[in-house]
Formats: structure tokens, sequence, C-alpha cells
């Protein structure tokens, strides 16, 4: 692949590009990240963009409006990632995923901290929230010490490393705990025996937590449904509850 820079966008040589139908542009350009098959016209490539690949999308003069990636089993057959806009104002994050997570999850906590979390009241909070903070199909719920990532797309699989190593490098997160969405992904064509041996359970059994009027521990175990915790705790902390075990 080849990117050539020009003072207005970038040429691409070798990736495929995804054109929308005529009216479907706007949907897109106002934030929505899933491209439904419906919207699509055609697709110009060859050979043809694989379940995985990063392709462009573009409007129907085959003018780019962002990147993403296709999905050949998915309704949806692209997870936008980018638009042109901002890609232009950064030209370092264009079809680098690496980086754009880079770019994303560091926004994310600058925002939380921006709002004072955490904090002496509270150590849990969401830090990313899917499509709030640009990055659809991703959730991280913090805990004290331990970050709990809930995946629903095939580029949060893809990219694990990468997203670790962007919550690793969080003051006072020791330890990750991932959850994925097996129905989800499984429409995505992840190979669903994998996906259980690539994601073990970590050793850590129980976390202390505090939210507001409350101190308590929370036990880790694998059929916790941790990211439901998040409005448990805030229940709790209206009655003003004993410490839980979940």
């Amino acid at each position: 692949m080849l990117v050539v820079h020009n003072h207005n966008w970038f040429w691409f040589v070798g990736v495929a590009k995804v054109v929308l139908k005529k009216g479907k542009t706007q949907l897109f350009r106002d934030g929505s990240p899933m491209v439904y098959s419906g919207a699509v016209d055609r697709i110009i490539g060859r050979p043809p963009p694989q379940t995985g690949d990063i392709v462009l999308v573009a409007d129907g003069t085959e003018k780019p409006i962002g990147w993403g990636f296709y999905n050949s089993v998915s309704m949806f057959c692209v997870r936008l990632m980018q638009l042109e806009e901002e890609a232009a104002r950064d030209p370092s994050c264009a079809l680098n995923m690496e980086k754009l997570l880079e770019t994303r999850i560091d926004a994310a906590i600058h925002l939380r901290r921006y709002v004072g979390l955490p904090s002496a009241d509270t150590n849990a909070y969401r830090l990313v929230n899917s499509e709030g903070d640009r990055l659809s199909g991703l959730i991280v719920d913090v805990f004290g010490s331990l970050a709990v990532i809930a995946s629903s797309a095939a580029w949060v699989e893809k990219y694990k490393p990468e997203i670790e190593s962007c919550i690793r490098r969080i003051d006072q997160i020791n330890h990750i705990k991932w959850r994925s969405s097996v129905e989800i992904l499984k429409e995505e064509g992840l190979d669903l025996p994998e996906l259980k041996d690539k994601h073990p359970s970590p050793s850590l059994e129980r976390v202390k937590v505090r939210n507001l009027l409350n101190n308590f521990s929370l036990h880790i175990s694998r059929s916790s449904p941790l990211q439901a915790i998040m409005p448990t705790l805030f229940l709790r902390t209206l009655c003003h509850s004993l410490p839980i075990e979940l």
C-alpha cells in the first residue's frame, strides 16, 4: 500500500474503495460509523477486499470521505474509523490503526481527567465508550486497578496487543480482563473456539472499588457480568448499600 500526500487529502494506491449510493453519504459524514450493505453502490478494487482489510469509503463521485475495516460476512460491510476531515488535520493517523488507537484512547483518558475521573470519591468509571469515543465496538470500564475490556468488533480482537498496551500505560491499572460479545463477534465471522483461547482470565480474584459513599471489593470470576456492574454501583450508592459481591 502506497500513501502519497498532497495538500488536500491522500491518494491511496492499492486500497480498495467502497463507493456509497447517491444520497447516503451525509449519514456517515454526520458520524454513523456502521456502513450497511444497502448503502453501498459498488466496490472498486482488484483483488476485491477481504474481511479485516482497510478500505476507503467514498461518495458517488469516488471522493474518499473516510476509511475503515471491511467485512464480507456482517450486514455492516464497513466499520468507519476515521473521516476525511480528521485525517487531513492529522495525517499521522491516516490508515494507521495503531496510531489512531493511541490518539483516541489518550483523548478518552484526558476527557475523564478533565471531568475528575478517577477521584477521591470513585475509582470506578467508563474509560472508553465505543462510538462515544469514536472507537466503535470497544468499551473499557475501570474498577480500581482492573480494566475490563468489552469487545464487540473484529477489529478489537485483531488489535488486542495494541489496545492492551495503551491501557497498561494508565497509572493504577495493573490488571486487564477481556469480555468478548460472542454472538456479535460470531456474526462478524470470527472463529469462536480460537477466540476463547485467546483471552484467558487473569489471576486477579478481587479488586477494591470506591464509589462515592461506598467502599467495597468485587469478586472477579469467569462468569461475572462485569460490564453490567456500572449501573449496579450507581443503584447501590443511591440505596446506601452494604458491600457487594458479584
